[in-house]
């Protein structure tokens, strides 16, 4: 199904055309004056000069041409040659009954759809999740939606940390504490405990604990690498104890992302490229590629057209030790090899923008991608606090996410039962439905790119450009469409949308005609403030009819049935919407 104002610029087109001028001309855009009008062609100004014509007269020649139109209802013609347009009334019913019909309200499904990896998270196992893994989180797995729903293949990947120094400190500080577990000695050959010697608590006090002593303490770090290389070169005790680490701390990551409804169908990690780099590396080295630079080993990423340093790719350091770079390519090595990907994104750190340009030009530079294959990186700015410095706890300290979550939660909690609409438990259960929303929206909203400040007042409130608001609006509908079922005793009646009555349902139907054109929009910027933006103008535009309109005690049943079909489909693109973003409506708030 064609987009709405590409069908308004193809009329627009044929009428230039029609009057002797280049079709390209017709180009319609949305209003700036919607005052005066809904869409607008300024082409008479620029075929004035290739013409040698007033742009006045042009705009009345094309505009001659549309006097018969089933597409525009007014044409005005405005010094010094616009063209002020109204679509008819019939034509958007016409479209819209169409949407409503439609598999994906007649979004266009690509013809050969592409193989996408969308890498976020990025957690390091054994430590608990923060406010700094909000992001990445929320972001990737929205765009994951967006690439899904465009008709594409998508897998998401959390890309663990679960293979460096991180892994040897644990185990050193273990075996400080527990020398006599069956993990530290040599000679044992029989099966391992399959219960972890720790629980995720204990786990998490256990890094920053051995984290802190290496930082002081030499010998100890030097204990720690040593037992990273032990590890790493597959001593078996050290393998079992590196198992039930990331079993333990897999679990607890799946319960906090489930609570964020943060899905990844892939739960790869550092750990699962350690063997194929020695082969990559000899790859890069045959291939004239790589070569030692004080002691290390490089690849040159810079171009000739680079206005500023780009330092070469490392591959290996001076001790022949692998580094995040090193990991990073071989994942997508790897990638390539098991799940041949169109695109590939990485959803991480802006200040990790500089990283990611010589990652993804060493990997095309190496040949570990095909030269079409897509690389993008989705750099997202910080998460601020009200004094516009990074989200800290109140004593300073880097927030768990849980914690984070709960306070939310609460605060949403303690506004709904004000309302005294429902029992605590109903309550408690909308709180986190609704909470999730103002957290998710009030990240997302924002360009991601951006920085932005953490509001809980504002992200929960029920009024302005905030995620409550957009529920509230939904439930708003849900409770119309009720009541007009149990009116007529039937459930979603087959009723068609009809023209618009009156000023505030047509500014609805035209909102909710752009949803193809906002949608395709979102999937090739990767951009899922454009659907918040979108359904915040939709949401707007609902109310203001709602609040316009007599729906459910209007006489005519003619008139109230293709008002309630217009609330259905209005309800469906919302939902949509929201289930893009991450999250979901209650049905009562």
């Amino acid at each position: 199904m064609e987009k709405f104002l590409e069908l308004i610029s193809k009329e627009m087109q044929s009428a230039f055309e029609d009057a002797g001028y280049d079709a390209a001309l017709g180009k319609v855009t949305l209003s700036n004056r919607p005052d005066l009008c809904e869409f607008q062609c300024n082409g008479a100004m620029a075929g004035a000069k290739k013409y040698h014509k007033a742009p006045l007269v042009i705009a009345n020649e094309a505009a001659d041409k549309l006097k018969e139109s089933a597409v525009f209802s007014q044409v005005d013609v405005a010094p010094p040659g616009f063209l002020n347009l109204k679509v008819s009334d019939k034509f958007l019913q016409d479209f819209l009954q169409k949407m409503s019909e439609s598999d994906k309200f007649g979004l266009q499904m690509p013809e050969k759809p592409k193989k996408i990896i969308v890498d976020y998270g990025g957690p390091n196992v054994a430590k608990p999740l923060h406010v700094g893994h909000l992001r990445p989180a929320i972001i990737g797995e929205s765009v994951k939606r967006i690439c899904r729903y465009a008709g594409h293949d998508v897998l998401g990947d959390i890309h663990l940390g679960d293979w460096g120094l991180q892994m040897g400190l644990i185990i050193t500080e273990l075996k400080l504490r527990e020398p006599d577990l069956v993990y530290f000695d040599e000679n044992y050959e029989g099966e391992y405990p399959k219960e972890a010697p720790f629980t995720i608590s204990e786990l998490e006090e256990i890094y920053p604990t051995a984290s802190a002593k290496s930082k002081s303490d030499a010998d100890y770090k030097a204990k720690a690498m040593e037992d990273t290389f032990k590890l790493q070169n597959g001593v078996r005790g050290y393998r079992a104890l590196w198992k039930h680490i990331l079993n333990v701390s897999v679990a607890d990551l799946k319960k906090n992302y489930d609570n964020l409804k943060v899905d990844f169908d892939l739960w790869k990690g550092e750990s699962d490229v350690h063997d194929i780099i020695p082969v990559m590396v000899e790859n890069m080295k045959k291939g004239g590629y790589a070569y030692e630079s004080d002691g290390a080993l490089v690849v040159d990423v810079k171009e000739e057209s680079d206005a500023k340093e780009i330092p070469p790719c490392i591959i290996l350091k001076s001790d022949g030790a692998a580094l995040y770079n090193t990991t990073d390519l071989a994942t997508i090595m790897d990638r390539m090899d098991k799940y041949a990907p169109d695109k590939l994104i990485y959803v991480t750190d802006k200040r990790q923008d500089l990283y990611f340009e010589q990652i993804f030009r060493c990997a095309r530079k190496t040949g570990l991608v095909k030269p079409e294959t897509e690389l993008m990186h989705i750099g997202f700015g910080t998460m601020n606090g009200k004094d516009g410095k990074p989200f800290k706890t109140r004593d300073g300290g880097v927030m768990r996410l849980e914690m984070l979550l709960n306070d939310i939660n609460e605060e949403m909690y303690k506004k709904i039962a004000e309302n005294k609409t429902m029992d605590d438990k109903e309550a408690k259960k909308t709180a986190e439905v609704v909470a999730l929303s103002a957290v998710k929206y009030g990240d997302l909203s924002n360009q991601a790119s951006k920085d932005y400040i953490f509001d809980v007042e504002r992200f929960t409130s029920f009024e302005g450009d905030t995620g409550p608001y957009i529920l509230y609006t939904i439930v708003r509908i849900k409770s119309i469409l009720n009541k007009y079922n149990e009116q007529k005793n039937v459930a979603n009646p087959e009723i068609e949308i009809r023209p618009a009555e009156n000023e505030a349902q047509k500014a609805l139907m035209l909102q909710i005609a752009q949803f193809n054109a906002m949608l395709e929009a979102a999937y090739e910027e990767a951009a899922p403030h454009r659907i918040c933006a979108y359904i915040y103008d939709l949401a707007n535009a609902f109310n203001s009819f709602y609040h316009e309109t007599r729906i459910l005690t209007e006489q005519d049943e003619d008139k109230k049935a293709g008002w309630i079909s217009l609330l259905m489909l209005t309800k469906e693109v919302l939902e949509t919407c929201i289930d893009l973003l991450g999250f979901s409506a209650p049905e009562r708030m």
